[in-house]
């Protein structure tokens, strides 16, 4: 009986172990959506930006002060990136502590991100330049809201992850959820590098 239930244990822990590379497959196909996800609104934005109304400002009347700002909130989100990379490297060498700083100063500089957005949001539509204005503004807000909304997403997670981590230590299912969240948060940096530079560096060009 003692073999038999040292079987199955074994036979047990060997599909939980195989669940992290089915998960990962899973996770890629669903960032694969989310790529379609965002095309889908890039293409959006590329017809609508190049058909303002007249009387309505354009891209460059609207971003062609504020690139600094932008920038700083483009570097925030990179530096995230790097972080978060430091985070998997504690995770490798099965550091705790380190994890869990790394991931915290990643929420800072996604919230500092996020707070910088929803500042210029604020901005706009107190300026009179709100989504309902035109074609292209409500495709601007629709772009880098969406973005914004999975970045804000990925910190919820981050928090949950972090306290999961605290509790129950680096395990098999933390690891494979850390896995999940760095692709998710690579991701997001990349798509952020195509706002700025579709959006804004374009824009004001």
């Amino acid at each position: 009986m003692a073999e038999v239930l040292h079987h199955d244990n074994h036979g047990h822990d060997d599909h939980h172990h195989d669940d992290t590379d089915i998960t990962v497959f899973g996770f890629w196909t669903y960032l694969m959506s989310d790529l379609v996800l965002f095309g889908t609104l890039f293409i959006a934005f590329a017809v609508l930006s190049s058909h303002v109304p007249v009387g309505t400002p354009t891209a460059k009347d609207l971003f062609g002060e504020s690139l600094g700002f932008v920038l700083t909130e483009t570097f925030a989100l990179l530096i995230s990136s790097v972080t978060f990379g430091f985070a998997v490297l504690a995770a490798y060498k099965k550091d705790v502590a380190k994890v869990l700083t790394w991931l915290g100063v990643t929420w800072v500089f996604g919230a500092i991100f996020i707070g910088m957005e929803l500042y210029e949001f604020n901005h706009l539509v107190h300026a009179g330049h709100g989504p309902s204005v035109s074609a292209f503004l409500s495709a601007f807000f629709t772009l880098v809201g969406t973005h914004g909304i999975h970045v804000t997403s990925g910190l919820v997670w981050m928090i949950v992850l972090m306290v999961q981590i605290k509790k129950y230590g680096l395990t098999i299912p933390n690891m494979r959820r850390l896995a999940c969240l760095s692709l998710f948060w690579h991701f997001l940096d990349i798509v952020w590098i195509c706002v700025f530079s579709v959006v804004y560096l374009m824009g004001v060009l």
